[in-house]
C-alpha cells in the first residue's frame, strides 16, 4: 500500500474534526490535541487514521479492535497478534508540507518520508546548508551543489534527506545514527511527477548495500517521497557487516506501487467510533493558528 492524503488542503469543519477525533485511541487524540498549529494537528490526525485504515482493510481486524502502541523510539506498531497470518507486516507514516503519506508491506520492513522543497524560514540557503553539513557525505554534497540554482540545490537536498529518513524509519532506531555512514546515489537525476523510480542505490560504510530497495516519487512539483523496503530475509540490521540472504522474487522484483490519493470520506469509510464526541476538542482546534509566521521567508 502507498497512500497519500492532502492534509494541507483539508479544512475540516466541526463534524469532520469531531468524527476523526472519535476514531483514534484516546492517547493519540490527546497527543494530536497538544499540537500548537492546526497544520500539524491535521497531519498527525490523517496519519493515525491511515494507519488504522490500512490495518482494517489489509488484515481484516475490526477498526475498534485495533490496538496501536509505540516503541521506545516512538515508532507506532500493531500490538494485536497477527504472527500466524502476517508475521512480517510492517507500516510507516510521514507528514510534512502539504501531505501525510503511508507505506505498508506484508512481508518486508518499510520506512517512508515525505519532504517539501522550500526555502529556509529564516537565514540564507548557504547558512542552512552549513548547519546540515554533517548529515551528508562529501559525495552527496557535491551532488547537491553541482548546480547554480539555489532552488534546485534545495530540491536535491530534500530528495537526499527523504531517502536518509526513510532508511532510518525503516530501521526504527530514531536519532543517534551517524547519517554519514549511509550515502545515496539518486537515479535518475530528474524525476517526473507521479512516476515511481527504484534505481537509487545506497552505500553503507562505503559499500553498496543490496539488502534494500528505495522507491522514489514526486507527489507534485515540490513534494518528494522516499520509501525504504528491506528485502533481506532476516530482520534488517544496519550494524551487521553484510546481509547474507535475500528474498528472490520479492520486493526487488516487483513493479513499484503508485500512490493512491485518499479523500477524507475514503479515510474514514471503515471507521468505527472509539470515543464519545468531545465538543471542547473542536473549540481547541479552531483556536489554534494554522502555521507559524515565517520571518525572512523566500517565495517562488
Amino acid at each position: 500500500m502507498r497512500w497519500a492524503f492532502g492534509c494541507g488542503a483539508w479544512t475540516p469543519g466541526r463534524a469532520q474534526w469531531l468524527q476523526a477525533a472519535r476514531c483514534v485511541q484516546s492517547e493519540e487524540k490527546l497527543r494530536i490535541g497538544q499540537f500548537v498549529f492546526t497544520r500539524d494537528a491535521k497531519a498527525a490526525m490523517a496519519g493515525r487514521l491511515m494507519i488504522r485504515k490500512v490495518i482494517a482493510d489489509t488484515l481484516n481486524i475490526p477498526w475498534d479492535e485495533i490496538v496501536l502502541q509505540r516503541t521506545a523510539k516512538g515508532k507506532p506498531f500493531l500490538a494485536n497478534d497477527v504472527s500466524s497470518t502476517f508475521p512480517n507486516f510492517s507500516f510507516n507514516v510521514s507528514h510534512q508540507g502539504d501531505y501525510a503519506v503511508l507505506a505498508a508491506e506484508h512481508s518486508h520492513q518499510v520506512g517512508i518520508d515525505v519532504m517539501k522543497t522550500d526555502f529556509p524560514g529564516s537565514g540564507s540557503v548557504e547558512e542552512f546548508f552549513r548547519i546540515m553539513k554533517r548529515q551528508f557525505t562529501e559525495t552527496e554534497w557535491k551532488s547537491i551543489k553541482c548546480v547554480d540554482s539555489e532552488w534546485t540545490q534545495l530540491h536535491t537536498f530534500y530528495r537526499h534527506w527523504a531517502l536518509k529518513e526513510s532508511f532510518i524509519k525503516a530501521l526504527g532506531i530514531g536519532v543517534g545514527f551517524n547519517l554519514q555512514r549511509i550515502e545515496f546515489q539518486p537515479s535518475p537525476r530528474q524525476m517526473e511527477v507521479g512516476k515511481v523510480y527504484k534505481e537509487t542505490k545506497m552505500l553503507l560504510d562505503g559499500e553498496e548495500e543490496e539488502g534494500w530497495l528505495f522507491e522514489e516519487t514526486m507527489l507534485d512539483e515540490r513534494h518528494h517521497v522516499a520509501v525504504a523496503v528491506a528485502v533481506a530475509i532476516e530482520k534488517p540490521n544496519c550494524f551487521k557487516e553484510k546481509h547474507s540472504h535475500y528474498i528472490s522474487g520479492g520486493a526487488a522484483d516487483q513493479m513499484p506501487t503508485q500512490f493512491t490519493f485518499l479523500t477524507f470520506e475514503e479515510l474514514v469509510a471503515s471507521a468505527v467510533p472509539l470515543l464519545p464526541e468531545d465538543p471542547a476538542y473542536w473549540d481547541s482546534f479552531i483556536s489554534k493558528q494554522e502555521t507559524p509566521s515565517r520571518q525572512g521567508a523566500h517565495s517562488t
